[in-house]
């Protein structure tokens, strides 16, 4: 037994090797019932937990060229939503950095990063694919803005933590995670904006 799970333990060592020497991928795994290893960089089922992260060391002008492959989507998911291209940059930006293989530890999916029920309601059928990601996401996000009269900061909240929790506080809930949300996508927004 010892010695599988020695070999077990350098295969593994092998895998995140090659991944690391190729691109950035956070490794999740899960143990069957079996006692089975399996590993992946895109889980698509709630029992894979993150097993491995890797940092993501990646240059203005790595984000530079996917903003300019996404531009056409966002200005058109901006002009069918009206909300400002730069919002959501920033909130693209902050969400996934521009990875729209991107999959959170909570489950969101792709460059806006959402959930799975966010996606059913917004009718995305394939989170990881740009275009409907961005339009479902930007959808969601002008309903955030919507639902709360425009109040940025009360519509990202929502975007991050659900609007109920927004309700249940009647401000910014008092989560550090969407504290940090918030404080990121309005940095990154500014830079857009100035940007134009």
């Amino acid at each position: 037994m010892l010695r599988v799970m020695r070999t077990l333990l350098c295969l593994c060592l092998v895998f995140i090797s090659a991944l690391s020497l190729s691109a950035f991928a956070d490794i999740y795994r899960y143990v069957d019932k079996n006692g089975v290893w399996h590993f992946t960089n895109v889980p698509t089922q709630g029992r894979y937990r993150l097993f491995i992260k890797t940092g993501r060391n990646r240059s203005v002008g790595y984000v530079n060229r996917y903003i300019k492959t996404y531009e056409s989507i966002i200005a058109g998911a901006s002009n069918r939503f009206g909300v400002e291209s730069s919002l959501i940059k920033a909130v693209i930006k902050a969400e996934s950095d521009f990875d729209h293989y991107a999959v959170s530890r909570y489950g969101a999916q792709g460059l806006m990063q959402l959930m799975p029920q966010t996606a059913d309601d917004m009718e995305v059928k394939d989170p990881f694919n740009p275009a409907e990601n961005i339009f479902g996401g930007t959808r969601y996000l002008k309903m955030m803005l919507t639902r709360f009269n425009n109040n940025l900061a009360l519509a990202l909240s929502a975007y991050n933590a659900g609007p109920e929790n927004v309700e249940k506080y009647h401000d910014v809930p008092p989560f550090p995670e969407t504290r940090a949300f918030i404080k990121r996508v309005l940095r990154y927004y500014r830079i857009y904006k100035a940007g134009k």
